[in-house]
């Protein structure tokens, strides 16, 4: 089964137990986010990628300019170990990982979780990559991947018994985009995935058909 067949499987449960006009607001609020353009900010294809230096679920530092020695490299965004479609993203690239390792590239996880949250984030899925804390989504924010969760969805969420602020500290809820970066070695956008739309996400056999490009 696809990450798109899960998720959309995920989405059929979702549906059959939220009401209804609690849906109809999350869609609303999607497409308010789409129809804003913020998709547009986001690094593209042919494009520099912006260097970051940020610590992993173990407290190590690690940039991309010394992962870029080894290779190209995949880089995706989620939102938080709280997110269903960014676990299953998660655990959809871990089960994919050595076919990214086998075609020399290294594969990170970017999230504006704190890091004891990531850590557990990764122990949940059992991550074999590294996942990295944009603390404040500081980094997101400089490619224009980040939005405010809005004032309407923070009571639903908290309902769902998601409260963001403790996965990504006191005030905080600004959050990215569904996005995967493919690097390559000289530090250029190969491919870029970027989609307002929190429930979608690049499958990981597009990322290995972009690898076996480079």
């Amino acid at each position: 089964m696809s990450l798109t067949e899960k998720i959309n499987e995920f989405k059929e449960g979702f549906v059959e137990n939220v009401p209804q006009n609690i849906q109809e607001l999350m869609q609303q609020t999607t497409k308010s986010l789409a129809d804003s353009g913020i998709t547009l900010n986001a690094p593209k294809v042919n494009e520099a990628m912006p260097l970051f230096t940020l610590p992993n679920h173990k407290g190590e530092t690690v940039s991309l300019a010394s992962l870029l020695e080894n290779g190209p490299v995949v880089v995706t965004f989620y939102r938080g170990g709280w997110c269903p479609y960014c676990n299953l993203e998660l655990r959809e690239y871990q089960n994919s990982l050595e076919g990214i390792k086998s075609l020399g590239a290294t594969l990170v996880a970017i999230t504006p979780e704190l890091p004891d949250a990531s850590l557990s984030t990764s122990e949940k899925n059992e991550l074999a990559f590294d996942v990295l804390s944009d603390v404040n989504a500081d980094y997101a924010k400089s490619l224009g991947l980040v939005f405010t969760l809005p004032e309407a969805l923070k009571p639903i969420y908290l309902s769902f018994g998601i409260d963001v602020a403790a996965h990504n500290g006191e005030g905080q809820f600004d959050l990215p985009l569904a996005a995967t970066f493919v690097i390559a070695k000289d530090g250029t956008v190969t491919s870029a995935f970027v989609d307002a739309d929190y429930t979608a996400r690049q499958e990981p056999s597009d990322v290995i058909a972009t690898l076996k490009t480079l």
